[in-house]
């Protein structure tokens, strides 16, 4: 899983100058994979610095060879979704960033020609609208930090804070993939039925609006109707990963929540628009924290030597919030959470196994998402629902606004940040949603009495 190549050296330059700064999300260590939209069609594109290249104009400029794993992978790509080249085996996707690595790289032998062809090849990311790069048949999420459950037990008064079953099984639920949103624009504030703060049932625009930070898997090669994923074979069907911002009316979902979250969530899941590759994660590949003596020893299924080696990752996430009160004033926005994947009870190929345990089948496409990512210290807690201990202690922003919930015009970003010594480190991109007010209700017919 671990296998490292010549496109993770660290010595590696890009003649593409923005991919060489300090901090670049998108160095040729990256490479991401994308859709965006181009002269009104949708174009498969791959990050690197401030431009995509844009797989199109790769497949029809004679660059890569005819017929090669490359090119047919390239030639995957050109539909308007990234689903028939993630469901190829993983040497296609391999052998395209191999070929993209040298092209781009600063001593390229082609540099020249495809220099030559910049305009078609080499949009600027600025410049683009981006799409969702899947076609996502079923998104699942999960519930894997532990001091998130936790400190949501507490807020719920229950006795036992954590559910029973949650150091021996990775807990998720079946979320709405129709919902399912790209980076950018509005996030609508949803009317749903809640308990109001005198105990009224209500309905109408929800309070108790929160961001939930989160890291996605996107499944590649999926499993057959009844055969289980094996722990250790995991990782291999994970084409790569997002970050993904799960919008929860809480308010909502504390009400309903019976069979587990329904309209609480489903309104609106912001997804970063580039899949980081597996591939591309390599190096920053570590073990997962070691479980607790007192905790319940792993089921076989759930216990791997490859996943104990190399399950987790070195990964920094961050969440910043802007009002429109720190716009206005230009102070922009404030970082709010900053958290490790490290705060995971779980990882991904355990998460796979057990969701296949049962014989479930993946399907490419199919998005994974880790569940709130929060820590014991403050500055992880990765909801607003935690940086405020559920609304008795206000977040402080500069200005002197506080914020319990998030308010019409507030805005999310996201990001995350892979880093090691001894390799360069590589980004995300952003997660980004803003909070637009809720659709008007319509006016109620005359109430009728038997």
């Amino acid at each position: 899983m671990s296998d490292l190549n010549v496109t993770h050296d660290p010595a590696r330059r890009s003649w593409i100058a923005s991919a060489n700064e300090p901090g670049a999300d998108f160095p040729i260590q990256n490479l991401p994979l994308g859709v965006f939209e181009r002269d009104g069609a949708a174009h498969a594109g791959v990050a690197i610095g401030d431009h995509a290249v844009d797989l199109a104009a790769l497949r029809d400029s004679a660059l890569l060879v005819s017929g090669s794993d490359a090119w047919l992978a390239c030639d995957a790509a050109c539909d308007d979704t990234l689903n028939r080249l993630m469901s190829m085996p993983p040497r296609y996707a391999s052998a395209l960033r191999a070929a993209l690595s040298d092209l781009l790289r600063s001593d390229a032998p082609q540099r020249a020609v495809v220099q030559e062809h910049a305009g078609a090849l080499l949009p600027r990311i600025d410049t683009l609208t981006m799409r969702l790069p899947c076609d996502v048949g079923d998104f699942t999420d999960f519930l894997t930090s532990l001091h998130h459950t936790e400190r949501h037990g507490r807020y719920k008064g229950l006795a036992d804070p954590l559910p029973p079953a949650f150091k021996s099984l990775p807990i998720a639920y079946h979320g709405r993939a129709s919902s399912l949103r790209v980076s950018g624009g509005e996030v609508r504030r949803p009317n749903g039925q809640y308990r109001s703060a005198d105990g009224r049932i209500a309905f109408g625009p929800a309070p108790a609006l929160d961001f939930e930070l989160e890291l996605a898997a996107w499944i590649g090669v999926g499993n057959a109707l009844a055969q289980p994923i094996a722990i250790d074979d995991a990782h291999g069907h994970i084409f790569g990963y997002s970050l993904l911002n799960d919008w929860s009316a809480k308010s909502i979902q504390w009400f309903e929540q019976v069979l587990g979250p329904f309209l609480g969530k489903s309104f609106h899941t912001s997804v970063s628009p580039w899949i980081v590759t597996s591939e591309a994660l390599a190096p920053f590949r570590k073990a997962p924290v070691a479980r607790a003596p007192s905790d319940p020893p792993l089921m076989a299924h759930l216990h791997g030597a490859l996943d104990q080696r190399e399950g987790g990752l070195h990964l920094e996430l961050f969440a910043h919030l802007s009002t429109e009160k720190l716009g206005a004033s230009g102070a922009g926005a404030v970082q709010i959470t900053h958290t490790h994947l490290d705060n995971l009870y779980w990882t991904f190929a355990q998460m796979v196994a057990h969701h296949t345990s049962n014989g479930c089948n993946l399907r490419t496409g199919d998005l994974l998402g880790s569940g709130t990512i929060s820590g014991a210290d403050d500055a992880a807690r990765a909801c607003l629902t935690e940086l405020t201990n559920a609304g008795r202690d206000p977040l402080r922003l500069p200005g002197g606004e506080t914020r319990i919930e998030l308010e019409d015009g507030d805005e999310i970003v996201l990001r995350a940040r892979a880093s090691k010594p001894g390799a360069v480190s590589i980004g995300f991109g952003e997660c980004r949603g803003r909070i637009a007010p809720a659709l008007a209700l319509a006016p109620c017919p005359a109430e009728v009495t038997a």
